[in-house]
């Protein structure tokens, strides 16, 4: 190969070259002008320019009433959840006091034969029990322990347990003696007191 041919083939591939790139030239100014008018004024339709990406209004209308009734939806749960809470945190408590009372009445239960012990000593004139009995029944009180009235009260089978009876003139029944205290504790009847009833 002489220089002349080495030039001539230098120059074709320089055309060609340039051919290409008016090519894609040409091609981007028509892709261009396909896409985008010189002028936007002569869009009549936003969807024209951009047809996937509108929406319509009934649309919107639709998507915020669907969006509104989600939200109601929530609210109604979040109401629901907070009254269920407020309901078992109440009933907890409740049956947290209820297990509490339960618990000291148990514990005065207990502690009434001692009470007992102590009214029988003073009974025979022991007086030495006195402060033991004072102390003890002042401390039960503060909870909620109090003494059943009986002696000269109508008989009444809720708070009187009646172990011995003694004729009278047939009238109301009358508790004539006390043989045990009875005790209250709050409003419930922790222990009937035991009496003699004269009919």
């Amino acid at each position: 190969m002489n220089k002349f041919d080495d030039d001539k083939e230098k120059q074709d591939l320089d055309s060609v070259s340039e051919k290409k790139d008016e090519v894609n030239n040409d091609f981007s100014a028509v892709a261009e002008s396909e896409v985008m008018p010189e002028n936007p004024s002569e869009f009549t339709d936003i969807q024209e320019v951009f047809p996937e990406s509108i929406v319509s209004v009934e649309d919107l209308v639709e998507s915020l009433e669907q969006v509104n009734l989600e939200r109601d939806e929530l609210r109604e749960n979040l109401q629901r959840l907070q009254a269920d809470y407020e309901n078992f945190r109440r009933r907890s408590i409740n049956e947290s006091n209820q297990r509490i009372s339960t618990g000291l009445s148990r514990i005065a239960d207990a502690l009434l034969p001692v009470l007992d012990a102590c009214d029988a000593a003073l009974a025979q004139g022991l007086t030495d029990v006195l402060p033991v009995q004072a102390s003890l029944e002042s401390v039960l009180q503060k909870e909620g322990l109090c003494r059943i009235e009986a002696l000269g009260e109508v008989f009444d089978p809720n708070k009187h347990e009646a172990v011995m009876h003694e004729s009278g003139d047939g009238g109301e029944q009358i508790v004539v003696e006390e043989l045990r205290s009875g005790f209250w504790w709050g409003e419930k009847v922790l222990r009937a007191a035991m009496v003699k009833v004269r009919d």
